[in-house]
């Protein structure tokens, strides 16, 4: 394979996870046994803005991937190597955001289940998509993707 036909060996749908922890999350808090979220007003104000801060952040990415005219398909070989807009703070920004709106739907659901799924949504994510991308970018892009690393943190 030449370094233009790589791409990443992804194993799992990057939303999936997340998506699954909430429908589960709330799924389990109605039916098999409630760990409550709620503390008012405040519950629900903190649950707007955590997916706020969410979608803000997965808006700016997507602009940032489409102006530079490469993928956020996690399957497809990425063009260019994007070091600006939110990839100057987190070298993932997409799940950073992901994490953000799964905070503010537990909040908005008021469960904590969603929450308690956070360390195998983390597992599944570290394992099995971005080392693949992680592999990807670093056998596209060499050196830049190296240095790129040795800057910018993986989360935050």
């Amino acid at each position: 394979m030449t370094v233009t036909d790589h791409k990443p060996a992804t194993l799992v749908l990057p939303p999936v996870p997340y998506a699954a922890a909430l429908l589960g999350g709330w799924w389990l808090n109605r039916h098999v046994y409630a760990i409550p979220l709620d503390c008012g007003e405040a519950t629900r104000v903190l649950g707007w803005l955590l997916m706020g801060i969410g979608l803000m952040l997965l808006v700016w990415t997507m602009i940032t991937f489409w102006r530079h005219r490469t993928t956020v398909n996690p399957y497809r070989a990425a063009s260019t190597l994007c070091t600006d807009g939110p990839f100057r703070f987190s070298r993932n920004p997409i799940y950073v955001g992901d994490w953000f709106v799964l905070a503010g739907a537990s909040l908005l659901l008021t469960t904590a289940w969603p929450l308690l799924f956070s360390p195998l949504i983390w597992a599944l994510l570290r394992y099995g998509v971005i080392r693949h991308e992680e592999e990807h970018l670093e056998v596209k892009f060499g050196e830049d993707y190296l240095r790129y690393k040795t800057r910018v943190r993986r989360w935050l």
